[in-house]
């Protein structure tokens, strides 16, 4: 007789809110009783909870995208029916749970004018997964994957990241492979790795990240279908990200006032960070080239990011003009910079790396992607962020710090409002309008600036990262940082 459950993990789903079709009903009983008395009945068990577990994903997808229509004041994340019913675990430990331990970050530079405008991505990306392993002093050998997270190069920089790992003397054994989520592709390198848990049961994987906007413009869609233009939502994927930042400006109400105070006060945090060596301790120096105007070419060691401008005022902001639009309330000084950087995260399961003696960093409790609107991309953090907690079993009180990408303050402010998270725990060094926003490299960044940031706090304490995404879409990580 097989030893299958006959539900299992049946609250998954909440059977108080889902209809279940005649034929997922009986499709249900006949599993169960195939399962009681070990019979084959062309699928399992499994695959009708899979299916019911699907419809009700599916399901809550729709209750977030209506969501976007109601107003902003009308979201209640915590009150929502599926969402709420997420086992708590947060709370729990496994010896399978997927931990951080270790991670590092580059310098940002200013993309085409900065520190790293002739570093070429593969030798960002070397140094920061080489720096990560000798800090830890873990051989390469060691590692079951390396997963990469790039946006522009050509093939989501697959043919770079394998250089990137022969440049830093790692096996041939080792594998390594790429992905683009657009602004979350270095997020989505680790959903990836703690999804391919089970494949490394003895082995670390380095998730890195790297984008180099000196060298690579986001430039044209590429090849797209002649239809695209008959299509609405398709064509809004093309709507130029500034664009769409001043669509969330003018839909939900963020003025200029706002923005431009959110990009001050970031200014602020993170030029105090950088004055007090908050950053020294998750910066890898990086010594590379540089050519001066003249076209002399001289060596230079970067340790400092490029864009904070301690000398920024409210005043010199609200005298900027709008930067897409002649009338817009999007600019130069309320946006991200574009820029040049790379990170890297040593993850492995949990039991694996304390048999081993080595730190825990962080703890990826949960995580999430949502799609939204094409036309207002930036409030995807909105909707990320509760379904990630919902996850968790988590609520914006639980929560001590969240990094959330500061692509533009429009789409930041609205994102903090909607879900009412106090400001003094947004980004408390700062984001990507000071320290800037190298596509594939944002999600490592923020994840090891938040767990430095929890660890300097010195207790237990949890953290979330999230982003907006190009296209329209949202993702969201919650972690731990378990304490000293």
């Amino acid at each position: 007789m097989s030893n299958a459950p006959i539900v299992a993990r049946g609250e998954l789903w909440p059977h108080n809110t889902l209809t279940l079709s005649p034929f997922l009903r009986r499709r249900l009983r006949i599993d169960s009783v195939c399962a009681l008395h070990g019979l084959d009945c062309g699928y399992s068990l499994a695959s009708s909870i899979s299916l019911l577990t699907y419809f009700t994903t599916a399901m809550n997808r729709v209750k977030i995208v209506f969501g976007h229509l109601s107003p902003p004041n009308t979201f209640k994340t915590h009150s929502d029916p599926i969402v709420s019913r997420a086992k708590c675990s947060a709370l729990s430990a496994s010896p399978d749970d997927i931990v951080v331990v270790h991670g590092l970050r580059t310098a940002i530079g200013k993309a085409k004018k900065g520190s790293f405008k002739d570093t070429t991505p593969d030798e960002l990306l070397s140094c920061v997964m080489t720096s990560v392993l000798v800090d830890v002093g873990l051989s390469p050998e060691r590692l079951g994957d390396i997963c990469v997270g790039n946006v522009l190069q050509p093939g989501a920089g697959a043919l770079m990241a394998r250089v990137a790992h022969f440049l830093s003397e790692f096996p041939e054994t080792v594998p390594v492979y790429t992905v683009n989520r657009m602004c979350s592709s270095g997020l989505q390198a680790l959903f990836n790795v703690a999804g391919n848990n089970p494949t490394y049961y003895s082995l670390f994987c380095l998730v890195s990240r790297v984008e180099s906007m000196s060298l690579r413009d986001a430039g044209e869609p590429g090849d797209v279908s002649s239809r695209l233009m008959d299509y609405e939502k398709a064509r809004d994927c093309v709507i130029p990200m500034g664009i769409t930042s001043e669509n969330v400006a003018e839909r939900f109400g963020v003025s200029r006032e706002k923005q431009d105070a959110f990009a001050f006060s970031s200014q602020q945090k993170a030029s105090q960070a950088q004055k007090q060596g908050i950053f020294d301790q998750e910066i890898c120096p990086v010594t590379t080239k540089f050519v001066d105007e003249d076209g002399s070419e001289r060596t230079v060691t970067v340790t400092k990011d490029d864009g904070i401008r301690p000398g920024t005022t409210l005043a010199g902001l609200t005298k900027l003009r709008g930067a897409f639009k002649p009338d817009g309330s999007t600019t130069a000084g309320n946006s991200s910079q574009v820029s040049d950087g790379a990170a890297a995260l040593l993850v492995g399961r949990r039991s694996v790396v304390e048999s081993l003696s080595l730190p825990v960093l962080g703890v990826l409790k949960a995580s999430a992607v949502v799609g939204v609107p094409p036309d207002v991309m930036g409030i995807g953090p909105a909707y990320a962020i509760p379904a990630a907690l919902g996850q968790a079993g988590l609520t914006v009180a639980d929560i001590d710090v969240f990094e959330i990408n500061e692509a533009f303050a429009s789409q930041a402010v609205y994102c903090v409002e909607k879900l009412g998270i106090p400001l003094e725990k947004v980004n408390p060094n700062g984001g990507a309008i000071a320290l800037g926003h190298p596509l594939g490299c944002t999600g490592a960044r923020q994840v090891v600036t938040l767990l430095n940031e929890l660890k300097r706090r010195g207790r237990r304490a949890y953290g979330v990262v999230s982003m907006c995404i190009g296209t329209g879409m949202g993702a969201a990580a919650v972690f731990e940082y378990p304490g000293p």
